[in-house]
């Protein structure tokens, strides 16, 4: 039996009086007196102890709004996006409502059963997160596994920029081979200007550092003066930001309908790229979007090039059956006097404003240089003397 229920008793069954009860049980008369009051309106039950709770709370999380966050998770949820609660913080944020803060929002998805405690995943404060202090300055890129509708399985490389996580190309192919390496990188110099250094695995489309030599990719980074890094094996956690990616990619791709073909797949990844870069917020970005932290800083360069002062682009060809290569420039149609000894042999092609140089692809092998001459269409090889070809090239 509890004190209160003693102190009333004292009162009903042996009659002493509320003073009596307050002296011999340590208590004011007043409380004597609420506690006669309680039992007369519901008996004994009424005095048990009762909750100091306040009746309301004028902090709370309005129910308009924690209906809103419910409703944010599963939308989030549904899309294939991320639906934690610092995404759901800044989409509130987005829309003019006043976001509460990360822990409220956990509470509150707890509260409605759609968030499952987890204790055994490691804490974010144990994380040593590195970054890249200026777009271009690192370039990560890797590819991952995907099944089209029929089981078939297709290869997705990405390239993704360290500093801003901007998604800078995404690529549905049936296997990914070096010359797509070569093939996707060039596209993305040619769009966003070249590096100051690459980040990848070892895998060998990337590197041939441990069965000797050097494969297409190492020789064009080594002619661009672009600075090549790659993980530990067996550390995946280097290439954390693009291993990460993945799982974001993958989820999303999980909510869309199975792609039958690659060209419905690239479809989708051309919609997500859209998506991921301008609309999506990105938590390590506090909430901006890829393409907005990307535009908000100067762009690094590889040591040596200057994007300012200077027009720079790449494109990869093939001398053909004369030895020539052709491009076009301001519209009209320029040919490089390779030579007639290298036709066939698969090139790079780098454009200045005042050189266009011409490399072997596979082996780094500087094959001509060419001056820039917008008022010729031939453009002979300035690194050979100009004369008559040998009997044998005539």
């Amino acid at each position: 039996m509890s004190k209160p229920q003693v102190i009333v008793l004292s009162v009903v069954v042996q009659g002493l009086s509320q003073a009596e009860a307050a002296r011999r049980y340590g208590v004011s008369w007043q409380w004597v007196h609420t506690l006669l009051t309680r039992y007369q309106a519901g008996g004994l039950e009424a005095l048990q102890p009762r909750s100091r709770r306040p009746a309301s709370n004028a902090r709370a999380t309005p129910h308009d709004l924690r209906e809103r966050i419910v409703e944010l998770r599963k939308q989030l949820d549904a899309d294939g996006l991320d639906a934690g609660p610092v995404t759901i913080a800044t989409h509130l944020t987005n829309t003019g409502l006043t976001a509460p803060s990360t822990s409220t929002i956990r509470r509150i998805l707890h509260d409605a059963g759609l968030v499952v405690p987890d204790p055994s995943k490691r804490p974010r404060s144990s994380l040593h997160r590195f970054a890249a202090d200026q777009p271009n300055e690192c370039w990560q890129s890797d590819f991952t596994h995907w099944h089209l509708s029929d089981g078939a399985d297709v290869e997705i490389i990405d390239w993704l920029d360290d500093h801003s996580r901007l998604l800078l190309s995404l690529t549905v192919l049936t296997r990914v081979t070096g010359h797509d390496v070569v093939n996707t990188f060039t596209d993305n110099i040619n769009t966003y200007g070249p590096p100051a250094s690459t980040l990848t695995d070892n895998g060998s489309v990337y590197t041939s550092r441990f069965t000797g030599g050097r494969n297409a990719f190492e020789y064009l980074l080594a002619t661009l003066g672009i600075q090549q890094n790659n993980g530990h094996p067996g550390h995946p956690q280097t290439q954390g930001k693009i291993e990460r990616f993945h799982q974001t990619l993958k989820k999303w791709l999980g909510k869309q309908p199975p792609a039958a073909d690659l060209r419905t797949l690239q479809a989708q990844l051309d919609r997500f790229g859209h998506l991921y870069n301008t609309q999506r917020p990105h938590r390590a970005l506090d909430g901006r979007t890829p393409a907005t932290a990307y535009r908000a800083t100067p762009k690094a360069a590889p040591a040596g090039h200057n994007p300012v002062s200077e027009h720079f682009r790449l494109r990869l060809d093939r001398v053909d059956n004369g030895g020539k290569i052709s491009l076009r420039r301001a519209g009209r149609m320029h040919h490089l006097g390779v030579g007639y000894a290298r036709r066939g042999q698969p090139a790079i092609v780098l454009i200045d404003a005042t050189t266009a140089t011409v490399i072997h692809r596979d082996t780094g092998e500087l094959l001509s240089t060419h001056d820039i001459n917008p008022n010729r269409a031939y453009w002979r090889d300035q690194s050979k003397e100009p004369g008559r070809w040998p009997s044998s090239q005539r």
